[in-house]
């Protein structure tokens, strides 16, 4: 018996094929076309194009040589904020050097944590973004719960357009994620008296660690 949710997706898909003018599902996988669309082109490195696009979104950014200095910025953060010495880190960072003082803790964000720190699938220059996937060692909840969201970005993650993000994706062999979040600064809403205040809906603080090895 199936319950009246899946009563109406089937509608739903059922129209969709109607107006396509098929009577069932496609007979073959589809596959996206080859190539893409015209791109808005840019002069430049996209690295330093990737960076001057996120600083302008109020995001703030340290340049690290190698992903061994990783735990001393975090402590340099945390210590600038000021913020407890307490971070939410991402399983898929879990080999990093974490020096003394710090309380590190892995898993989903919870709402008691002050600071997350988490990787990236990649960045984007075009308009500045940064992409995440969630999975199991990189729940969305580091993305959005705590008032500090610090990101790794390795320079080889910056791609030029959107569309290379896509292309890189599939490229990777690894399944569609439930959840891809491209983030392009600290949260912000204007909806309060027209003003812009940080930090309504998610991170009050966004802070990227680019690695230039």
């Amino acid at each position: 018996m199936t319950t009246p949710r899946t009563d109406g997706r089937a509608q739903v898909l059922a129209q969709i094929r109607q107006s396509l003018g098929r009577s069932g599902p496609a007979p073959a996988p589809i596959t996206p076309l080859p190539g893409s669309g015209p791109c808005p082109g840019f002069e430049g490195d996209v690295v330093e194009r990737f960076v001057a696009k996120m600083l302008e979104k109020s995001a703030t950014l340290e340049r690290l040589g190698s992903l061994a200095e990783v735990g001393a910025a975090v402590a340099r953060f945390i210590a600038a904020v000021p913020a407890p010495p307490r971070v939410r880190v991402s399983g898929a960072l879990a080999g990093i050097d974490w020096p003394p003082g710090l309380q590190v803790l892995h898993g989903a964000a919870r709402r008691e944590d002050h600071t997350s720190v988490t990787p990236c699938f990649a960045a984007v220059a075009e308009s500045g973004g940064i992409v995440t996937l969630s999975g199991p060692d990189t729940p969305s909840t580091l993305n959005f719960v705590p008032d500090n969201h610090l990101v790794v970005v390795r320079a080889s993650q910056v791609l030029p357009h959107f569309e290379d993000l896509w292309a890189r994706l599939r490229a990777s062999g690894r399944p569609m994620p439930r959840t891809v979040n491209i983030i392009s600064g600290p949260s912000r809403t204007a909806d309060i008296e027209q003003t812009i205040q940080l930090g309504a809906h998610g991170p009050r603080r966004l802070h990227i660690l680019l690695i230039t090895d």
